[in-house]
């Protein structure tokens, strides 16, 4: 089954951490009030636990989005969950999140890995890389889902050791994938399969600039949360977006339908 039938005329709806400005981020609920809206993808991230479990988490630290206080890595599982992730939640498991998703037929998901191969944390971040992307293809979600990180080295890491198995989500300007662990050595946007485009909002870069990215590489341009009301939205579209990823779907969803731009 093709699951990637995104265009510039048919633009997809990922939720970022799920329904994020409705619900507790990266939760179970705010996931299947995404998936029941009629989102094309999921997007969440990955962390890993004291225990060595793999936990759906955006920031190093609980202190935000949880009553707790402390860096993840500190924690154990057990521990976790005895937080409250916002009006009762819990912090998920990978597992729980692919067992919640494994019956929607079409879901695409875009899964970030946080762990980063900075200096003495090679071995641990390849070693959770390899996990999630095994986890991935135990649920037969290898097809129908794109891998993503800010890490240069990291994205470098999966393309040499499973060469295009694996979609690959980038950002451009490619500074984004070289604040962790500096320059890459292989230009992302050649193996890259799309590109989340920054900079256009503020004037970093132009529309023909992520034009030009896509005709030379043939990476697919993604929006990012910028894109969030009609105006942004609209220079998406002329950018050729084919994917908005957004804290607010419900909204997205309404706009890109008003434009006929989402089937």
């Amino acid at each position: 089954m093709n699951y990637w039938t995104q265009s510039n005329r048919n633009i997809y709806v990922a939720a970022h951490r799920g329904w994020k400005s409705k619900y507790p981020e990266n939760t179970l609920e705010a996931f299947e009030a995404a998936l029941k809206l009629g989102v094309d993808q999921l997007e969440t991230d990955v962390r890993i636990t004291k225990d060595g479990e793999l936990v759906l988490i955006h920031d190093a630290t609980v202190d935000r989005t949880t009553n707790g206080t402390g860096a993840v890595n500190n924690f154990t599982l057990a521990e976790l969950k005895a937080l409250d992730a916002g009006n009762g939640t819990k912090i998920p498991t990978l597992i729980e999140f692919m067992e919640q998703v494994k019956s929607h037929p079409t879901i695409t998901l875009d899964i970030e890995l946080k762990e980063y191969p900075t200096e003495g944390r090679e071995t641990l971040a390849y070693s959770v890389c390899d996990r999630i992307l095994k986890i991935i293809d135990d649920y037969g979600f290898t097809e129908r889902t794109v891998i993503n990180t800010w890490d240069g080295k990291l994205h470098e890491y999966i393309h040499e050791t499973y060469g295009k198995k694996y979609k690959q989500h980038l950002y451009y300007p490619q500074r984004h994938l070289e604040k962790y662990t500096g320059p890459c050595t292989k230009d992302p946007y050649v193996y890259g399969y799309c590109t989340c485009v920054f900079g256009i909002l503020d004037g970093e870069i132009s529309i023909d600039d992520a034009k030009k990215l896509q005709k030379e590489t043939g990476v697919r341009l993604w929006a990012g949360t910028y894109a969030k009301d009609e105006p942004s939205i609209d220079i998406a579209i002329a950018m050729g977006a084919e994917l908005i990823t957004c804290d607010n779907p419900d909204e997205v969803l309404e706009i890109l339908r008003k434009k006929n731009l989402h089937k």
